[in-house]
Formats: structure tokens, C-alpha cells, sequence
């Protein structure tokens, strides 16, 4: 029996869910349905495929911007990936894939096997986890006898949204069927002749095959691409928990997804239904559906008052949010934005986003919060010439040898100790001490304790930008 590796791909930037996702923490890394991230509920649903005694050790795809956020999720819920292999550039799913496929059978080419890759977006939840384990196991039948398998949400209604799979012969949850044709979203009418005919499911983006007759595939269907991820794997660089490809190879690949690169071109696909309260999150309105809902059809997270309203989301970060009259309202509050839409329009909040990337709004890209591998800093005020931030520094956490050349800065302990260098000298400040860095001084900061580290930065300068900082030192390789 062929080792199961799954490959958790998390390089998207789910725009259609801002404010909430940005750029630099997008939606796979937030809590968006539970207290809990989609990228962490993805990881907890793979426990038990196999059994409950047989820890899941996925190889995770990331984006480089977000290697310490991929890497600091799967160590809260303890899971320890094979590799955390980062994309130096976005080349689409199928290059993705095919780096966790060479990386997959160099990991177990010692013991002579062949790997099943089970291809997982970070994004999706699901409502009833032990169907996703039944379809899982059927899958893996199909790919041990060396198909390639994708997994077809079994539809619910004509969804204009999604592709479609067809299958050449009737749909059966306990078996892999032979796949017709992969097809492009529908208009409506043609999506709810799908539904009627009984043999198409929605493409849902999920797949699972032997990673080397994957890779045969893709040298068949896309030579330069298998050619191009082939470099990229060999010669990749370790840097701490990471793995880093070859930024030049993987660049060379096509851009391309793994339905167009792969399973439309293949005879060897067969498809897997599987219902099991499936939704890929993929705008507000879908938010709403997948959250309890109060007897007027309202959905909330935060602090929100209701009056006379019905039918909407609110979701409030940081502040009281109260809606009056109204219905089919979307409205997400954060610190430094606040969206309001009709529920039929969440789809193009990605216009909003490309205008705020256009205009190079901050706001498109990070929020006022501010997420480091040490910890985080909010920037709570600004004027001028000053800037007050509030950092929080992890335990054992540090940040890196640094000085500046158009800031001096004053550090107020809040909760902690902190330990400073400031020059060739190192001091202890604890609660409600306070330590200055004149202009040009070289400082570091670091949290010696086994709780959060609190306290509030006041910058005073001519320049206030964060590219104002020559790193010396650094734990995580930013110097």
C-alpha cells in the first residue's frame, strides 16, 4: 500500500473576502468560520483518513510572504508538515503540484515507494468531515491502481460559479467512475441542465494520484512545465523550517492550472462525488451560508446589534456595529476599513481591491495589524513626524539587529520583560519602564519570558517608512 501524503496548496489571496483578507493575510490564514483558520481546519480534517493513530504529515505550498504564517499555524495545532515548500513566484496549481510531487517520491525514495498525493486547497470547509474521509478512501483505491482522481462536490443547485466534471457512468459514492469531459462555468440555464442530467458534479479543485504518474502526465501534456518544476525541486535551497525552489526555474514554468495542464488532457481521469456540506468560502455570500443563522436569516461574528433586519452578515473586529431596517446587507468592519455591499454583489468586492491596487492603498495589501515571524505591531496613531505602534513579541522571540538612520525610538513596557540591546550594552526593562534609541543606534529586542511580551513604540523622525530599517542580524533570515 502507497504512502498517503496530502499537499495542502495555500498560495491564494482570497481578495473577494476583503477587508477581512489582505494581500499579506489572506483569507486561508484567518478565522473566517471558526475560531479556528481555514488553513488550520484543513490540517485538522485530514486526522483519521487512515485512522486516528496515524499522524498526517502533509507537504504544505506557500507563498514566500506567507512561510512564517504556514509555518506558525501548523505548530498551534500541532502538526508537523514533511516540507513547507515556498512558490518564489505564482505559476498557478499545476507547478505547484508538480513541486510536491518531486519532493514527494526524494522523500521516499530511501524506502522504495510511490507516493499518493491527496491535492487539497487550504480554503474549503466542510460540514460533514467523515464523508470527506469516505471519499478520501475511495479515491485512494483509484490512484493505487494509477488513475488520476478528482473529487466532484455533488451540486445542490445550478451554480453559475463553478466548472463542472461529467461523468461517463452513473455516480456512485462508493466507487471511482470514469470521467466524460471537464467543463468551463456555465450560464444558468445550462448550469441547471447539468443538475437535471444527474452525471455532473461541481468541480471542486481537489485531487489524488501516485505522484509519479502525475508527473508522467505532465511530461506528456507539458514538457517545459515538468521540465521547468523538475529545476526548481533540484535545485532548491533548505532556509529554517523552509524549503525555498529555485526561483529562476520555477519562473521559466508556463503558469497553469492543474485542470488545464493535467486532468482535461489525461485518459486516465475518473471522478469520486463527494457531498459532505462542501463550500469553497468563496465570497461574503458564502460566509453567511455556512454560519448559524438567527430566525430573521442573520448571520454575525463580533460585537453587532440588530434591529428590524434580516437576511445579512455583519462582521465587527473592533468595534460596535449596529444595523437598522435593513436586509440582505453584507457589512465587515476591521481598524481601518469598513465594507458594505448587497449580498447579491460579493463578487465583485475584487473590483474594490483592484482599485486599491491600483491607487497602491496600503489597505489592499496588510492590515493596520501587522504580522511577523516574532510577533505582531499595530500602528495605532500617526502624525507628521511621530508614529505610536503597539508590538507584541512572542516568548523566546527576537527581532532582528537593527538600526535606523531617520528614527529615534522610545519602548514603554506595558506587560513582560523585555530584553534590550542598545549599542554593546544590554539591559532588562520590565513593567512600566521605559527605554530610548537615539537616531543611528544599533538595537535589538527580544522577550527572554514565558508570556507575551507588551509594549508601545513612539517613533519621532523626519521618516517614518518600515524600508527605514538595516538589519544586522536576524533569526529568520531577513538580514
Amino acid at each position: 500500500m502507497s504512502t498517503l501524503i496530502p499537499v495542502v496548496l495555500s498560495g491564494g489571496s482570497g481578495s473577494r473576502l476583503w477587508p477581512l483578507s489582505r494581500a499579506l493575510r489572506p483569507k486561508q490564514f484567518l478565522s473566517i468560520t471558526d475560531e479556528t483558520t481555514l488553513f488550520q481546519l484543513t490540517l485538522q480534517r485530514l486526522q483519521g483518513i487512515q485512522g486516528d493513530d496515524v499522524a498526517m504529515r502533509p507537504i504544505v505550498v506557500a507563498n514566500n510572504d506567507h512561510r512564517f504564517l504556514a509555518g506558525e499555524q501548523c505548530r498551534e495545532v500541532g502538526v508537523t508538515p514533511l516540507a513547507i515548500l515556498l512558490e518564489p513566484v505564482a505559476r498557478n496549481t499545476a507547478p505547484a503540484i508538480a513541486a510536491a510531487a518531486f519532493a514527494a517520491l526524494a522523500m521516499a525514495e530511501d524506502a522504495g515507494d510511490d507516493p499518493v498525493l491527496l491535492v487539497l486547497p487550504s480554503d474549503h470547509v466542510f460540514s460533514d468531515v467523515s464523508a470527506f474521509h469516505h471519499a478520501v478512501r475511495v479515491g485512494l483505491k483509484a490512484a493505487e491502481a494509477g488513475a488520476l482522481v478528482t473529487f466532484g462536490i455533488v451540486p445542490t443547485h445550478a451554480e453559475t460559479g463553478y466548472g463542472y466534471v461529467q461523468a461517463r457512468e452513473p455516480l456512485n459514492a462508493n466507487q471511482a467512475v470514469s470521467v466524460s469531459r471537464f467543463v468551463e462555468k456555465p450560464d444558468l440555464p445550462t448550469a441547471q441542465a447539468y443538475v437535471d442530467d444527474g452525471s455532473y458534479t461541481w468541480n471542486s479543485g481537489m485531487f489524488m494520484f501516485k505522484a509519479s504518474v502525475f508527473l508522467q502526465e505532465l511530461a506528456q501534456a507539458d514538457p517545459a512545465m515538468h521540465q521547468a518544476c523538475q529545476a526548481a525541486w533540484a535545485h532548491a535551497q533548505k532556509d529554517l523550517e523552509f524549503v525555498r525552489l529555485d526561483k529562476a526555474a520555477f519562473a521559466s514554468s508556463p503558469a497553469n492550472s492543474v485542470d488545464y495542464a493535467v486532468m482535461e488532457k489525461t485518459q486516465h481521469a475518473v471522478v469520486v462525488p463527494l457531498d459532505a456540506g462542501w463550500n469553497d468560502v468563496g465570497a461574503w455570500s458564502a460566509v453567511w451560508q455556512v454560519l448559524p443563522q438567527d430566525a430573521q436569516g442573520n448571520a454575525q461574528r463580533g460585537d453587532v446589534m440588530l434591529e428590524g433586519t434580516t437576511g445579512s452578515y455583519v462582521h465587527a473586529d473592533s468595534r460596535l456595529v449596529a444595523l437598522i431596517g435593513v436586509k440582505d446587507l453584507v457589512v465587515v468592519e476591521t481598524s481601518d476599513a469598513v465594507l458594505v455591499v448587497h449580498k447579491d454583489k460579493t463578487q465583485d468586492v475584487k473590483k474594490v481591491v483592484d482599485q486599491l491596487k491600483a491607487s497602491h492603498r496600503a489597505e489592499a495589501e496588510q492590515h493596520r495589524e501587522v504580522f511577523r515571524p516574532w510577533g505582531s505591531y499595530d500602528s495605532v496613531d500617526q502624525g507628521g513626524r511621530f508614529q505610536v505602534k503597539r508590538i507584541k513579541v512572542n516568548p523566546g522571540a527576537k527581532l532582528s539587529l537593527q538600526m535606523h538612520h531617520h528614527r529615534a525610538e522610545h519602548w514603554v513596557v506595558v506587560t513582560g520583560t523585555a530584553k534590550v540591546r542598545l549599542g554593546d550594552e544590554y539591559r532588562l526593562v520590565t513593567e512600566n519602564e521605559s527605554v530610548y534609541i537615539p537616531v543611528g543606534t544599533v538595537h535589538s529586542l527580544e522577550n527572554p519570558g514565558k508570556v507575551p511580551l507588551h509594549l508601545i513604540e513612539v517613533q519621532s523622525g523626519s521618516y517614518l517608512g518600515e524600508d527605514d530599517i538595516v538589519r544586522m542580524e536576524d533569526l529568520y533570515g531577513r538580514a
